[in-house]
């Protein structure tokens, strides 16, 4: 068994993979001010909330895009496990061929995301993973990785724009009874799900298009849910694939 932790803008992602099976997925806050062990701490808790023992734990592997607390969050895992942990980056075998101008350049949350991907699900593929950004993964049918798109999360648009209309208050992100709004916080939750939702099926359109053909559509992150519900396109929904990768890519590097 072994812990894999993803760590994102808004939230860190706890989980542990024992062979193929994910036995729990738990969701922390990404705070940068925190210290080694308060890290330690927490993550201790949730351990001890699964009942999982230091014992029962072969290793642990860390994927980040919040440079300031990769490494006090790779010493805090470390002080509990008492083993290095592994931390994707340069040097780590991955098996993805990337496509693009500079490898290099390709978050590390996304070449997660892709090996999972191609482990698991057929290609060519498009693996779209929802959180503080939303992101789109192309991989080609020779299970390539040949580029994507970035845009702005859900909560990153409505937060823009309850700052920017001084008239428009804060919701709750989920969708109202109608399309059609009754109210203003019905329309805005209309808005925020549904032009979701579209842009979804339109870049999904557009860039099967590009690939001359179908392809297998993922959707995992945060807030997948929240709106592949209301997706008109076929998506799979995969919450666990960016801890799946990462014990992927734990194997791929065992000493």
């Amino acid at each position: 068994m072994i812990l894999a932790i993803d760590i994102g803008n808004t939230n860190i992602v706890i989980g542990c993979i024992d062979g193929k099976d994910c036995l729990f997925v738990e969701r922390l806050s990404t705070v940068r001010t925190k210290t080694e062990l308060e890290y330690a701490i927490d993550i201790k808790n949730v351990l001890d909330i699964y009942h999982i023992k230091k014992a029962d734990l072969d290793g642990g592997i860390i994927s980040s895009v919040v440079p300031q607390i990769t490494t006090v969050a790779k010493l805090a895992v470390e002080k509990i496990l008492k083993k290095e942990v592994l931390v994707v980056g340069a040097g780590i075998k991955t098996g993805l061929n990337i496509r693009i101008d500079n490898p290099a350049q390709l978050g590390s949350d996304l070449v997660v995301d892709s090996v999972a991907a191609i482990a698991e699900y057929p290609a060519p593929l498009l693996i779209f993973d929802m959180g503080t950004a939303n992101t789109v993964c192309v991989i080609d049918k020779n299970k390539n990785y040949i580029g994507g798109m970035i845009y702005p999360g859900i909560g990153v648009s409505l937060d823009s724009l309850t700052a920017h209309a001084s008239q428009l208050g804060g919701i709750s992100l989920e969708a109202p009874e109608h399309i059609i709004g009754k109210n203003t916080a019905e329309c805005m939750k209309s808005g925020t799900i549904y032009s979701s939702a579209a842009a979804i099926d339109g870049i999904i359109d557009r860039l099967a298009e590009e690939l001359d053909g179908e392809a297998t559509v993922i959707a995992t992150g945060g807030l997948a849910n929240k709106v592949v519900p209301y997706c008109r396109r076929k998506i799979i929904l995969d919450d666990n694939l960016l801890l799946k990768g990462l014990a992927v890519i734990y194997r791929k590097n065992r000493k």
